[in-house]
């Protein structure tokens, strides 16, 4: 017998159910669990190999000792940015596939982390902003026009069409990304430090950097949840939706404003990391069905996890050196990417 079931909404309109509430709490700790691990081995691992006894003493019993140092200073701030980062993307996915009912949407994808690295290097290029705590504010107003270009660009008299919206994401992106690499040519000295930012890392990220942009986080995180009934009622189509009450004009606006803070806040905090917001969401979406409440739920721990690991991969990978968690993800997405469109339905939305 199957795990799932098959729900009639209405005619011509047939969705799979996902499991019950008791199988989808247990699958929220184990991915929980799942986290937690990798905290630790995030915190572990590095250029040396640390014993889980320093970590311990470290957290809990501060002393003047080197491997405590690094412990404190550089691999457990890299640790708490890679979960908020990697929350940030995956709540991002989840959010801009349920907006544009799209299977193949990314914040990432469809330009607007392109946009939102645009902006940030303009602010470098040409106005002289050096500090990353600075970028923020360039990265939401970059996420924010590209976001709505790329709706605009991809609707079509018959609504709005994924293939025709990713490659209207892809194009833009692939725009903005060659001004930018022509921008960063023309001063090469000030984009130095952004080398590290640019291909999409969270090394070297102090706390500082996290805190102004943690209640902007807060903020998206609570639209998500609000937009998150009427979204399910979006996907049975706009009729339906306004059928049962849904008000789809303030649905959207809350939508983008919450996309636009997760993916340009993540993006201003680490630079552009693609795929993470396209693989989660389906992958939770797999677990419990189509409510979209608990996918964002999923999406956000699942992403971390993901995050996290490609993280941990980049390190051993290349040790004593490291990649960039952006390469990673992005050697482990870009299959992902086309099987999905390969298939005739990708996780239909």
């Amino acid at each position: 017998m199957t795990a799932f079931a098959v729900r009639h909404d209405g005619p011509g309109t047939r969705r799979r159910r996902g499991p019950g509430p008791r199988r989808r709490l247990i699958g929220l700790l184990v991915a929980l669990v799942t986290l937690l691990v990798l905290v630790v081995l995030s915190v572990m691992i590095g250029s040396t190999t640390i014993a889980p006894s320093v970590v311990w003493d470290a957290l809990f019993r501060a002393s003047a000792d080197i491997d405590q140092y690094a412990i404190r200073d550089y691999r457990l701030p890299r640790t708490v940015v890679g979960l908020v980062v990697g929350a940030a993307l995956g709540l991002a996915g989840a959010l801009i596939q349920a907006l544009t009912r799209n299977p193949l949407a990314d914040p990432g994808i469809l330009g607007v982390q392109a946009g939102a690295s645009f902006a940030v290097t303009v602010a470098v290029g040409l106005l002289g902003v050096t500090a990353i705590g600075d970028y923020r504010w360039f990265a939401f107003a970059g996420a924010l026009v590209v976001t709505l270009l790329v709706l605009a660009l991809g609707s079509t008299r018959q609504g709005r069409s994924p293939v025709v919206m990713v490659l209207a994401g892809v194009c833009v992106g692939a725009v903005l990304g060659g001004a930018r690499e022509a921008l960063q040519q023309t001063n090469p000295d000030a984009f130095d430090a952004l080398r590290s930012w640019d291909a999409g890392s969270i090394l070297g990220r102090p706390l500082d950097l996290v805190w102004p942009i943690l209640p902007f986080f807060a903020v998206a995180l609570v639209l998500a949840f609000v937009v998150a009934g009427p979204l399910n009622a979006m996907a049975l189509g706009d009729e339906l939706a306004v059928a049962q009450g849904v008000l789809l004009t303030r649905t959207r606006i809350l939508a983008v404003v919450a996309l636009t803070l997760l993916a340009g806040g993540a993006t201003a905090i680490a630079g552009p990391i693609g795929f993470v917001g396209l693989m989660v969401p389906h992958v939770a979406r797999w677990i419990v069905g189509p409510d979209h409440r608990w996918i964002f739920a999923y999406s956000v721990l699942l992403a971390s996890v993901l995050l996290l690991a490609s993280d941990i991969l980049g390190r051993i990978v290349m040790h004593p050196g490291e990649i960039p968690v952006g390469i990673v993800t992005a050697f482990v997405g870009a299959p992902v990417l086309i099987v999905m469109v390969r298939r005739r339905k990708a996780s239909g939305l």
